[in-house]
């Protein structure tokens, strides 16, 4: 088993910056593609970023693009999600999520371990 927990969030203004950290413990070895999800009240957990194994390729949405930047040290085993220029539509518990095999999916359901999350809250 995997276990990941999320660090990094909190109350921010409009136009702040915030480092998100995804630390994972147990068999990392079998760890392959990262990435962070967000759900907002009332709303379905939606795709942010992923990575690769080695961390070489990446993929945000549209909403994140050049803003939020994905990076993992897997000397570490942890993920990052650097956020920038953060506006209040990104209010949202960001989860870190982790697949045993290099699926590539923006959609939630192929991923196998995920943190248990951490509030992110923009003030307008």
């Amino acid at each position: 088993q995997v276990q990941l927990v999320e660090s990094g969030g909190g109350l921010v203004q409009t136009g702040g910056s915030l480092r998100l950290s995804c630390a994972a413990s147990g068999r990392t070895f079998t760890i392959s593609t990262m990435g962070w999800f967000r759900q907002a009240p009332g709303k379905e957990r939606e795709f942010v970023a992923v990575i690769n194994m080695v961390g070489q390729t990446t993929e945000y949405a549209d909403s994140v693009k050049g803003r939020f930047t994905i990076s993992r040290n897997n000397a570490r085993n942890t993920v990052y999600l650097q956020m920038n220029i953060l506006k209040p539509e990104d209010t949202a518990v960001y989860y870190c999520a982790a697949a045993r095999t290099p699926t590539w999916s923006t959609d939630p359901t192929p991923y196998d371990y995920w943190g248990q999350g951490t509030q992110v809250t923009v003030s307008s």
